[in-house]
């Protein structure tokens, strides 16, 4: 009985793919297409219409790798036609199998220009105004994006860069035609469509689904296949009584949201973002139209903004339905941006920028953060959430935990401060759902509250690359609404869901800390300059905003609000969490690099106008301190010379095995021959910190083969993979007069340079790293073994920091083997520390060391990867890494050297003479002057945002 029920499921699906889905149109006239490929990018509608079109057939290939084709599509609509009768035109681009947005998609107009819809693989019909006895005609803005998915195979391509692409044509025209819907027969597709997915999901042998399956039998027996839509009467007539079976009392509850999660680069590069969101926007509003139930919910400001420079007549549509709370913006963020790599003032503006916008454009204020594919979140996150009004939390990305399974689905997170803002993780474990009976019964299935509480969200609509929900979707959320077998589904919005959860479950659990995601811990370091980029662009702000705001209240300076707004918007861009992780491909990494260069040139100019006006003209030389927590921050002192020191700081000497010696301020770093500090002595502390048979700044290589998603995963098998690399070449230089021991040598196939100097500004070695990166699939660490005894690391985060286990006690400690931290971490135990700041790295792996006899810390940098998918050529080349390293040190020695390397003091010449003190004073050195700026409602009240 098994196998004939297993069959019947199976007989279900062959009938509706090869009797009923070719059948799903009438009146079908095929279509006269013609085309014309713009010779670069994307052009506007108007300039398209008036080039040359040459007609291409059914089967012609089409489409360089990112080109743009637009397509004449002409119709004849039939004499007998009945007007309002639902001409719809079908268009096949040559789709594959894949899912919509890996591949070509188009954007549909009519003949004056007017969007109509978006068309893709699984949205593939545009409406017509089917005037009998007509011409109609449509263009189609035809995007030839390849697939560099390829079904996530991971296969290293040159499609991610225009200059490697090639020109061989991508796709091959499908069928393109006109017809009127069957729409009896639609709905009866959708009907036998989710009972076949519900029985498949049923138990063996449940009455419920023996019902189910008979009833299947039934309809298929009283179809006439000849023709389906004569028949859907009769087939419907066996289905009914399985298809009103009102769901359990006890069913769990799913509040279903159309939804898009559009990446704003990835696989394909910014502009065809923009283009993205014109496709998924045109069709969610034209299913708006079809169905009033539609709610669609959709994240990231700068995509609305897109929209709106681009298509301002689609974005007056959206605006419509937002006023209907239809079309729903949530978030409040810029974009979804990357939670642990961005600083504090950026997850601020995050959510400033991105909530003005939506006040401004739409009188809406979203109370939700929404970054369900984000690569772990900030334990900052709950405090910085709930100071910009938020009062929800949503992500789904820890389902994608590889050790341990996330214990809740709806419950309280507490930040390090307190804050406890109410999160929500769907059970479904997606935030692409098509509403199907497996993901649906998934999440009732694991709903870790169950019991507790009854009510889960559900995302649905196709996403990464957009395409939102289709017309099937919709039908199933309607068909799954009060269904025997199934958790019962309602079409919702975000808030309607938060306010149902906290209603439902008074009492939720509470967790404490960050949410780290067992996955992607790669991240961190992938694509360097990237990470230079953005902790410099936040350093250049930071200097912006503050010196236009002395000058503009000091010297009356105009302060340039507009300008300010506009960069950091383009660093906020830049923060998504597939950019500056740097999993996208290598165009979005180039673009990427260019945009922060230009923004840091932009906003060193500005600086150079503040400081002018503020200091004045003369021929004195300045000292500009920005940093908050040294003597003078927030100053400047401008005299006729500045004075530079002429005796080094202590000694550098050579060693007659081929080491060095560096001594000063009370540290003495010893190396040997291969450049590695055998002993650092803290005289001051009587203190030997290299643990015995250690060596303390060796370099190493380690294999770096993911099982999958290259770009974004450090496998914890790579430390188990070291590669030998004593045949590197090695040479100690000394520096006498600089007082520096150099190191040069080879690792693999690249080079190393090492500069060890002392800190002119505290005791700590000043240590600068030159890099020339080589490999393919490896991994650097930069090792720094430690003679501390703990238990625990302290790493900053936005606006503090964070403890951390490091020993293996639990899956969850031994999962936790790469993190992230801002500008330092520290590690230490009662009375005695070591901090290691640094200027633009973000990951470690910190361990308790095992190889040594004694207690012993290790803190391993990882400089470099070299993965291979999806940009095949990521951060080979040169690049520079600084640190200081502070014996001695505690927490608040840590943020000073953190914020040193960030915020150096700079030099202006041509000033008038003069002391200028700090703008700002606190009082206390606990307090932190993170940023000080005009208000922005130009009222000329400063805005100082501080922490402790």
């Amino acid at each position: 009985m098994h196998e004939e029920r297993h069959n019947t499921v199976q007989r279900t699906r062959r009938f509706l793919r090869d009797r009923l889905a070719p059948q799903l149109y009438r009146e079908v006239q095929p279509a006269r297409v013609s085309a014309w490929a713009a010779p670069g990018e994307p052009v506007s509608f108007a300039e398209a219409v008036e080039q040359t079109f040459v007609e291409i057939a059914q089967g012609e290939p089409w489409g360089r790798p990112w080109g743009t084709t637009w397509l004449r599509v002409e119709v004849q609509v039939p004499h007998a036609l009945a007007v309002g009768s639902g001409l719809e035109l079908v268009v096949d681009l040559g789709f594959t199998d894949a899912v919509p947005g890996f591949q070509c998609e188009a954007l549909a107009y009519d003949a004056e220009g007017r969007v109509l819809a978006g068309v893709e693989p699984f949205n593939r019909a545009v409406p017509l105004r089917g005037v009998p006895g007509t011409h109609e005609v449509v263009w189609l803005e035809a995007a030839s994006n390849p697939d560099i998915a390829q079904q996530f195979r991971f296969t290293p391509t040159p499609l991610g860069d225009p200059s490697t692409a090639g020109d061989a044509l991508q796709y091959r025209m499908g069928a393109v035609f006109a017809g009127v819907r069957e729409v009896e027969l639609w709905h009866l597709v959708q009907d036998l469509t989710v009972l076949a997915e519900l029985a498949e999901q049923l138990p063996v042998g449940s009455p419920r689904r023996a019902d189910v399956l008979a009833a299947l039998d039934r309809a298929l027996d009283v179809i006439d296949p000849t023709a389906p839509a004569a028949s859907a009467a009769a087939a419907w007539a066996e289905l009914r009584e399985v298809m009103d079976a009102p769901a359990a009392h006890s069913a769990h509850t799913v509040h279903a949201v159309g939804h898009a999660h559009i990446d704003s680069a990835w696989l394909w590069p910014l502009r065809e973002t923009r283009r993205k969101v014109a496709r998924t926007f045109a069709n969610v509003l034209q299913l708006m139209d079809e169905d009033d139930e539609l709610i669609f919910a959709a994240s990231s400001a700068q995509q609305y903004a897109w929209l709106k420079h681009d298509h301002p007549e689609l974005f007056e549509r959206v605006r419509q339905r937002v006023a209907e709370g239809r079309f729903v913006p949530v978030g409040g963020q810029w974009v979804e941006p990357d939670s642990n790599l961005p600083g504090g003032e950026s997850m601020v503006r995050q959510l400033v920028e991105g909530t003005r916008f939506f006040m401004a454009e739409f009188g809406v204020r979203p109370r939700e953060v929404w970054v369900p594919d984000s690569f772990g979140y900030s334990a900052a996150l709950p405090q910085i959430a709930r100071a910009a009004g938020a009062d929800s939390f949503l992500t789904q990305k820890l389902s994608w935990n590889d050790t341990n399974r996330f214990p809740h689905h709806s419950f309280l997170w507490e930040g390090i401060d307190g804050t406890r803002i109410f999160t929500h993780f769907p059970p479904a474990d997606t935030y692409n759902s098509r509403v199907s009976a497996e993901e649906l019964l998934r999440a009732e299935r694991q709903f870790a509250e169950a019991g507790e509480a009854a009510l889960s969200l559900l995302p649905f609509g196709w996403g990464d690359g957009g395409g939102g929900p289709t017309r099937e979707m919709v039908g199933a959320a309607h068909r799954f609404h009060n269904l025997e077998g199934a958790p019962r589904v309602e079409l919702s919005s975000p808030s309607r869901f938060f306010a149902a959860a906290k209603h439902d479950y008074a009492e939720p659990p509470v967790w404490v800390g960050e949410l780290y995601l067992e996955a992607h811990r790669g991240v961190s370091t992938t694509q360097i300059e990237l990470k230079r980029g953005n902790r410099r662009s936040e350093a250049l702000l930071r200097e912006a905003e503050l010196w236009s705001t002395v000058a503009a209240v000091r010297a009356g300076a105009e302060y340039p609000a507009d300008t300010l707004r506009e960069l950091w918007r383009a660093v906020l861009l830049l923060q998504f969490h597939d950019i500056l992780p740097g999993s996208s491909i290598a165009w979005v990494h180039r673009e990427a690099f260019e945009r922060f260069t230009a923004v840091q040139a932009r906003l060193e100019v500005l600086i150079d106008v503040a400081l002018r006006a503020l200091l004045g003209r003369g021929d004195a030389v300045a000292q500009i301190n920005s940093a908050p927590v040294a003597v003078g921050a927030l100053g400047a002192m401008a005299v006729d010379a500045v004075p530079h020191a002429t005796a080094t700081l202590g000694a550098a000497t050579p060693t007659p095995d081929g080491g060095a010696v560096l001594a000063g301020a009370g540290l003495v770093a010893r190396f040997d021959a291969r450049g590695e500090i055998v002993s650092l002595l803290d005289e001051l502390a009587d203190r030997e910190l290299v643990p015995s048979g250690r060596a303390l700044g060796a370099f190493r290589l380690f294999r770096d083969v993911p099982t999958q998603w290259d770009a974004w995963d450090l496998d914890a098998r790579s430390a188990r993979q070291p590669i030998d690399d004593d045949a590197g070449a090695v040479s100690v230089e000394v520096d006498a007069a600089a007082a520096a021991v150099i190191v040069r040598r080879g690792i693999g196939a690249s080079t190393v340079v090492a500069r060890y100097a002392l800190s002119s500004h505290s005791r700590a070695l000043d240590v600068t790293i030159d890099l020339d990166w080589r490999e393919d699939e490896k991994v650097l660490k930069w090792e720094l073994p430690l003679a501390l005894h703990t238990t625990d690391a302290t790493s900053e985060i936005q606006f503090g920091h964070l403890r951390r286990a490091i020993h293996r006690n639990t899956s969850w400690d031994a999962a936790r083997f790469e993190t992230t931290a801002q500008r330092w971490v520290h590690v230490g135990e009662a009375g005695y520390g070591v901090a290691l700041a640094n200027a633009w790295t973000y990951g470690a792996g910190i361990f308790r060391d095992t190889r040594s006899d004694e207690s012993a810390v290790t803190i391993g940098v990882t400089l470099a990867r070299a993965p291979s998918f999806p940009d095949p050529t990521s951060d080979r080349g040169e690049h520079q890494f600084r640190f200081l390293l502070a014996p001695g040190a505690d927490i608040a020695d840590a943020i000073e050297l953190g914020y040193r390397l960030q915020l150096p003091v700079r030099e202006l010449e041509g000033v008038a003479p003069g002391a200028h003190p700090s703008f700002i004073d606190t009082g206390n050195p606990a307090i932190i002057v993170e940023t000080v700026k005009l208000a922005d409602d130009g009222s000329g009240d400063v805005i100082v945002r501080l922490y402790e």
